[in-house]
Parts: structure tokens; sequence; C-alpha cells
């Protein structure tokens, strides 16, 4: 395995951050990865997944292993489900995509969700009513310390919205290597509901759905709303939509009649992000090479020659006017590093 020092790793991150890796390994096996783990040259380590869920505000002075373990295999299969394992470094994209056109069922909603399967669990990514716990069977992790693979159950995972136990308690402390998922064969359970997928189904006059067409309608969605970072440098959604208890709510709804929000329980109240940032005025604003999109106010993007901290400053303005306006205060859903 070849390490690289001083090696850039502004291809390696959605945002096209230009910050540098001190050190610099990618591993194509759990075998490297424990070689890698185990090599004491190397005081301090950093593991890179896909980079789309990351804002670098400063060189890494550390080793940067960078997963690229690759494979999709099934474990087993009846004539209703499948079990399907994919490999950490595996693009996640391609790997629903894989899965849509084998007829597996229950990915169809998380398309064009930027990253690798690897990442996927820790953040428990969802989109369009579905979450990745409704589809997760287990993973195998490399605990960094003791370089020991564990394997995980969903219970063991913790998840939670936009959270796992490897956001939480378990930080840093293991590396995800595959994960398995539960699909369907048959009877597929699609999630249509969303309004936003229903007008486009209804706009192709599709009332029987495939897992293709609820991909396709996803794809389409979140094509118009969200930039590709291969053209604009972005990281997706940059907040999390704050969840609010019913006493909250109340008053929020007397001060924000029109504001649209999601119940997710008899007590607690979801209100979009990006809704919140709109009406606080900073909708395609820009501020050098930083802004906010101007389609979609929940993505902070880089326009080209901005840095991590000047993305950082104008989530932190963000941040503190939408406090002042609604008394809400919004949680980066991005790991700033």
């Amino acid at each position: 395995m070849l390490v690289e020092t001083n090696k850039s790793l502004k291809n390696f991150n959605t945002f096209g951050i230009d910050c540098k890796a001190h050190y610099y390994v990618s591993v194509a096996s759990t075998s490297q990865l424990m070689a890698m783990l185990s090599d004491n040259k190397y005081k301090a380590r950093f593991i890179l997944g896909g980079g789309s869920n990351m804002l670098l505000t400063k060189d890494i002075n550390a080793l940067v292993i960078h997963l690229n373990l690759k494979g999709i295999k099934v474990l087993s299969e009846t004539e209703d489900h499948v079990h399907i394992e994919a490999m950490a470094g595996e693009n996640w994209h391609e790997f629903v995509l894989y899965c849509i056109e084998k007829g597996y069922g229950g990915l169809e909603n998380l398309s064009l969700i930027p990253g690798n399967t690897g990442t996927t669990p820790i953040q428990n990514i969802g989109a369009y009513g579905v979450e990745l716990k409704d589809t997760f069977e287990s993973c195998k992790a490399v605990e960094i310390e003791s370089r020991t693979e564990v394997q995980f159950s969903k219970q063991a995972c913790q998840f939670g919205y936009r959270t796992s136990v490897f956001k939480n308690d378990l930080k840093d402390k293991y590396v995800i290597t595959s994960v398995v998922f539960n699909l369907t064969k048959t009877n597929h359970k699609k999630s249509t509901s969303y309004g936003a997928i229903q007008e486009q189904l209804s706009e192709q006059n599709i009332k029987e759905p495939t897992l293709k067409n609820i991909s396709d309608a996803v794809i389409a969605i979140r094509k118009s709303k969200l930039p590709d970072p291969k053209k604009i440098g972005n990281s997706g959604s940059f907040f999390k939509n704050p969840v609010i208890d019913l006493e909250r709510f109340h008053d929020f709804q007397l001060e924000f009649p029109n504001a649209p929000f999601y119940k997710v329980s008899q007590t607690e109240f979801k209100i979009p992000a990006g809704w919140l940032i709109e009406k606080a005025g900073f909708k395609g604003l820009r501020f050098g090479d930083a802004g906010v999109h101007k389609n979609q106010a929940l993505v902070l993007v880089n326009y080209g020659k901005a840095n991590g901290n000047e993305i950082l400053e104008l989530a932190m303005k963000i941040q503190k006017k939408v406090r002042k306006i609604f008394g809400i205060f919004l949680e980066p859903e991005v790991n700033i590093i």
C-alpha cells in the first residue's frame, strides 16, 4: 500500500474543500484496513468514506485511511426476501440502482443520496418517508483500538433521527466495513405518500408505480432541488430538520400559523429547516464563494474557492438569525472537522 504525504483531499469531499492530509492511504480490503490501524508509525488516524457528509475546516494532521472496500453479494434469500451485503466503499446510489435492477425493494426512496454505503448507518440516512433503519439488518465494523471485527444488529446501532450509536457513544471507535440489508422480492412496501413523489408520478400518469418509477421520481425531485456536487460543491442537507415538543409547537403555530410541519409523535413535531432558513432571508444569498443554494435553502454551497471556515461562518450566521426569529436552534447534519 502506498502512503502519500501532504495529499490534497479536494477530490475526496463533496464540498470540494482543498485541505490536505499529512498522510494518506487507500485500503481495498479489511486486512489492509487492519494493517494500517496496526501500524504504530502513525499516532493519529482519520477514516474517510465517500466524503459526502463532512465539512473540512483545516488540514488533517493524521493518517487518512480512505475506505475503498468493494463488493456486493447475496447472503441468503427466500421467495419474498433477500439478505444482501454491500461493502463499505460501494457508492450508495449505484448500490440502490443495482438493487432496483434486481427487483429488490426497500431502498428506492433513498436514491441519489451522495456518499458510500459504509457511512449510511452512521447518520441513519433518510428521505421521502423512508430511513435506512427500515431495511437495515446488520453491519460489520472493526474496533479501531483492538482491531477486532464486530457485528452490530439493528438494535445495537440505536438508530434515531439522523443518528446512531456511531455518532454518539461509539463515535470514532469503529470503522464500518460492510452493511447487510433485508429487502423485499415480492409484495414491496412502496412509500409514495410524499406530495412531491405523488406529483411526479401523476405528471407521468403512473398509478401503479414500479420500484424504478419511484426511484426515477425521487431522482427527478432531488435533481430539481439539489445541486450536483460535481458542479457545485455541497454536502446535501447541511442542517437537521428541528424537532420541537408540543408546548413549543403550540407557541410556534400561534406566531407562525402558515409554517409547514410534520407530526413525529403525539408530543413531537418536525419543522422543515429549509423553510426556516428561507424565511430568515438566506435562500440564494452568497458571501464570496460560500452561499445558500437558490433552489433549496437547506443546502450550503461552495461556488469554487470557499474554504471550510467560510462555509462554517455562513452556517453560524444562519443559526444565529433563525434562533433570533423563531427561537429554534438548527443542528448541523454535516460533520464539521
